[in-house]
């Protein structure tokens, strides 16, 4: 009996400490996943290295499973470079216990990539697109976001 405790105990812990898998995708992918969600989506750019989005990304995990009942979802797309991903970017997910899903963009041109999202992104981060295709809504912000603003515009999001 102690054996299957150890192994199940054993099993369960390795399958906690895993990391969440982060996918590798391109702009033009990224581009149709916005443009065919059925649910409002908050797109958050930033960088393990960056120290604006690490302050502002707590606020978005924190912040958007409050408008569940909307549906909303949040994917973080991580523009850190390629030698950080996976390991480096999982390993930050994993230690600020992000639950949201992750991707890592798999692009190296800003000046290609930023103005298919937006035509007024130069590159900088942290930024975040909120689309709601039910509503026709799509807002493009070029900065940080602050929690109590986060929260303004999550709610104009699903009005």
């Amino acid at each position: 009996m102690k054996k299957i405790f150890l192994l199940l105990s054993c099993v369960c812990l390795l399958f906690v400490s895993q990391a969440q898998p982060i996918k590798k995708i391109k702009m033009n992918e990224l581009l149709k996943r916005i443009d065919t969600t059925t649910v409002p989506l908050v797109v958050n750019f930033w960088a393990t290295w960056c120290g604006p989005c690490v302050r502002e990304l707590p606020w978005f995990e924190k912040t958007v499973p409050d408008f569940d009942k909307k549906k909303v979802k949040l994917l973080l797309v991580s523009i850190d470079y390629p030698g950080e991903y996976p390991k480096a970017i999982a390993a930050f997910a994993k230690k600020y216990g992000f639950r949201s899903e992750i991707l890592w963009l798999d692009e190296s041109n800003p000046d290609e990539f930023c103005p298919k999202l937006d035509k007024h992104w130069e590159g900088t981060i942290p930024v975040t697109l909120m689309v709601n295709n039910a509503r026709q809504y799509r807002e493009f912000y070029n900065q940080q976001l602050p929690e109590a603003r986060l929260k303004q515009e999550l709610q104009k999001l699903v009005q």
